[in-house]
């Protein structure tokens, strides 16, 4: 392969997660934390003047409520589209793709130098399909991740159990330290909050069984815009070690099908 199996396990990993990862519940939250509703002004009236309609205090999420709210969201959305910026060492590596979370399956085109130009990925019923610019044009080679004889598999192994939000969520409950409402935005045309989510990188490492990586930090500070009334992720932007990543999430619960390749487009090494 002429891009490293390193870069494509995080830039599969990062848009999969769909900013969960950056989630968890707060075990210190005290039940006084609830959530800060915005003042609002009282009318005044006059005998000749009907009293004004005040519209209701908007609620936004705080350290307690942030993961409760987006498990809440994503119950029955089952699929969505994603577009992912990365820009590394001076480059830029972009990755346009979809997925569905039940059944588990993916398909991502991913551009850039770490990929050697142009390289697709498919994922479908625990097998891995990929195409880059040294497999003949239009053919894939068949990975099963379970192989333990192909170092490809090995390192991309765990790309499938990050595919599942159900586990991403249990593997960083512990390791939220603050979520905190930014502002309110229009993107694409929609009404979206945008919160700064603070995590501690070895507490959520080691829910998933992992260890910190020389030169990561303590805790990284993730900026997350969410649906101001469905509280469903539209877009996930973090800065690591010279690195950053910006991902937009879109068509939440529409409709996706996601094949695997024909028989004849298969090749094997």
């Amino acid at each position: 392969m002429r891009f490293s199996s390193r870069v494509a396990t995080t830039v599969v990993t990062l848009p999969l997660m769909l900013g969960l990862a950056a989630c968890g519940s707060d075990k210190t939250a005290t039940v006084n934390a609830g959530t800060t509703p915005t003042p609002v002004s009282t009318p005044v009236t006059t005998p000749s003047q009907a009293p004004e309609r005040v519209a209701p205090a908007v609620a936004h999420l705080n350290t307690a409520s942030f993961l409760p709210a987006m498990k809440k969201s994503m119950v029955g959305k089952d699929s969505v589209k994603m577009t992912m910026k990365m820009v590394a060492g001076g480059q830029t590596m972009t990755v346009t793709g979809r997925q569905t979370m039940k059944p588990v399956a993916m398909q991502l085109e991913m551009n850039g130098a770490a990929f050697g130009g142009k390289a697709k990925m498919i994922v479908v019923k625990d097998m891995l399909y990929l195409s880059t610019p040294d497999v003949p044009a239009g053919k894939y080679l068949k990975i099963d991740p379970k192989d333990s004889s192909n170092p490809m598999a090995a390192s991309l192994g765990g790309m499938l159990n990050d595919m599942d939000p159900s586990k991403t969520f249990e593997s960083f409950d512990g390791g939220l330290k603050a979520a905190k409402f930014v502002k309110t935005e229009t993107l694409d045309g929609r009404k979206v909050d945008r919160y700064a989510v603070t995590v501690d990188m070895a507490a959520a490492l080691k829910a998933k069984g992992q260890k910190m990586v020389a030169g990561m930090p303590k805790t990284l500070v993730y900026t997350i815009w969410m649906g101001s009334t469905d509280h469903l992720m539209y877009k996930i932007f973090f800065e690591m070690a010279g690195v950053s990543m910006t991902m937009n999430a879109s068509d939440w619960g529409k409709p996706i099908s996601i094949k695997a390749p024909p028989a004849s487009k298969i090749i094997s090494r």
